[in-house]
């Protein structure tokens, strides 16, 4: 199939038959993704896999099954539409059908990363206003010296005499699903900025409707495919493109907990006969980095590879190319906006190593200057998506201000900068902000600059990205001290594991850098980009 022919081809009114519920009406999430394909007993919706080796296979028939009883237990607790409902765990089954639970009952669910810490997860529980959050007791050490007023239900804790799975077990199969309108919350996914904190990213039910050209051209999932999207739920990428919206489509889904270790993935593509896997940049390098040596050792039949997070550098799409038969394509998103260019699975088209690809059908996407502005083909313009009819933007919970300067005419901007060569692919060019993207997470700096303030030796912080052959980039901070402390190399390390231990495992710098003063405006304001031209500099 070409790219050209899918143009012609689509209309949203062909993608309204796919789904059972009407994306401009009734539209539940839970229901497309789930009790929709329980009427086969033995339709397969998800092999799980953990670390350790144990292993469950899952049925829609099965999933509707707990996800009904989870949203009965729920209301038991007191949880109703519209209320926010949190989870920090792995790729577990019970924070699966807890998703599903939340958004039975016309919840809001809030995703959060189990490498936050403290004050990563006091700014997102807080400003989502959650009523409920689902973890474990290892995770809730983080919450020992936080102020806060929701429930907190452990799945590794007996709840009334009873474990979790025996709590969800003796609650009612009977449930019926609340009637959500498409353009109702479903989601909250706190994305970094530039500036400030992390703001609550809105997806409605209507966004999984949306998602559908997505799947079904730049992955190319189909009936005969067992999808394995191995990015963690804790993101928008793992919660919906890897996981609930293969879903939706009837898809045999792998879910594996445990930490990447290429070895190990290696060894879920051959056991689950996967035929098409999705991950992000940094990992793909990892399994580069193995070499071919490795592959021999295993019966390997994947015919799909997608990336997405961060730039796919060119090298290792030809090494997939080389090994694998097949060449790895890169796809582009944002919260805001969805993944909206892409090379696309489905079709023979040529695959520029480095290019970002071609725009998504049923979506406008722009390049537009300082004034709105489309710009000429070869120029550098910032990344913006249409609003029109075929796209709402949500806005941002509990800021309409930051929503606002979001939006630039009739354009939602990504802050991400690129050209359009001749041929009409896209090729990224760097931030219109400072966000920094390591292994895949988008990273804000004032976050990380803030808590690195909060240490006695600190006088002032500047954060900024370094380019990484592995993660893209990796967190380097330059830290004016307090007269009255050395720079040394053991107090560099303490810095690292700060930041480390109050946000997450994943923001803190794994460069730091003394110096005497930091470039300033007139008006006293930090030049960062000078920074990072240091940083990079020296690389």
């Amino acid at each position: 199939m070409k790219y050209e022919q899918i143009l012609k081809d689509f209309s949203w009114d062909k993608v309204k038959k796919h789904y059972s519920g009407n994306p401009d009406e009734v539209f539940n999430m839970a229901h497309e993704a789930c009790d929709r394909w329980a009427k086969d007993p033995d339709r397969i919706a998800i092999y799980w896999e953990d670390e350790k080796g144990n292993e469950e296979v899952w049925t829609y028939s099965k999933l509707k099954e707990k996800s009904d009883q989870m949203a009965n237990a729920l209301r038991s607790l007191g949880i109703k539409k519209g209320d926010r409902v949190a989870g920090l765990l792995a790729k577990d089954m019970d924070l699966v059908i807890t998703i599903l639970a939340t958004w039975k009952i016309g919840a809001i669910y809030v995703p959060l990363f189990t490498a936050f810490g403290p004050d990563a997860l006091a700014h997102r529980t807080s400003d989502s206003g959650i009523s409920l959050l689902l973890t474990n007791s290892e995770q809730t050490k983080k919450l020992e010296e936080l102020e806060f007023d929701f429930q907190i239900l452990l799945v590794d804790e007996k709840i009334d005499g009873k474990t979790f799975w025996e709590f969800v077990d003796s609650q009612s199969t009977n449930f019926e699903i609340e009637k959500i309108i498409g353009l109702e919350p479903s989601v909250i996914q706190y994305t970094s900025g530039s500036t400030g904190l992390p703001k609550g990213s809105i997806a409605a039910h209507k966004g999984l409707y949306y998602l559908y050209p997505y799947l079904r051209y730049a992955l190319d999932i189909d009936e005969s495919d067992v999808f394995f999207g191995a990015a963690d739920l804790g993101w928008s990428n793992g919660l919906l493109a890897c996981t609930f919206g293969p879903l939706s489509l009837g898809q045999k889904t792998v879910v594996y907990k445990g930490p990447f270790i290429p070895k190990q993935i290696f060894y879920i593509l051959e056991k689950y006969k996967v035929t098409n896997f999705s991950y992000i940049p940094t990992a793909y390098r990892l399994m580069m980095a193995e070499g071919p040596e490795l592959l021999k050792e295993y019966d390997i039949n994947t015919k799909k590879f997608s990336s997405a997070g961060e730039p796919l550098d060119a090298e290792v799409v030809r090494y997939f190319e080389k090994n694998f038969g097949r060449a790895i394509y890169d796809h582009y998103g944002a919260t805001e906006i969805g993944m909206m260019l892409n090379n696309y699975n489905i079709t023979d088209m040529k695959v520029k190593p480095g290019s970002m690809g071609l725009p998504l059908p049923g979506f406008k996407v722009g390049l537009i200057n300082e004034k709105g502005e489309e710009v000429k083909q070869g120029e550098v313009g910032q990344i913006a998506l249409a609003i029109d009819d075929n796209f709402e933007f949500m806005g941002y919970w509990n800021n309409e201000k930051k929503a606002q300067e979001k939006v630039f005419g009739n354009w939602i901007l990504s802050g991400d900068l690129a050209l359009q060569d001749e041929d009409g692919y896209f090729w990224f060019q760097g931030r219109a902000d400072d966000v920094i993207t390591s292994s895949g997470y988008r990273i804000g700096p004032t976050e990380v600059e803030a808590t690195l303030m909060d240490h006695p030796a600190v006088l002032e912080a500047a954060v900024v990205g370094k380019a990484d052959k592995v993660k893209g980039e990796i967190v380097k901070a330059f830290i004016v001290l307090q007269k009255s402390f050395d720079s040394t190399e053991e107090l560099s390390k303490e810095l690292s594991e700060f930041v480390k231990s109050k946000l997450s495992k994943h923001q803190y710098p794994r460069e730091i850098e003394f110096i005497e003063e930091f470039p300033k405006t007139q008006s006293g304001k930090t030049q960062r980009f000078l920074l990072k031209q240091r940083a990079n500099s020296r690389n």
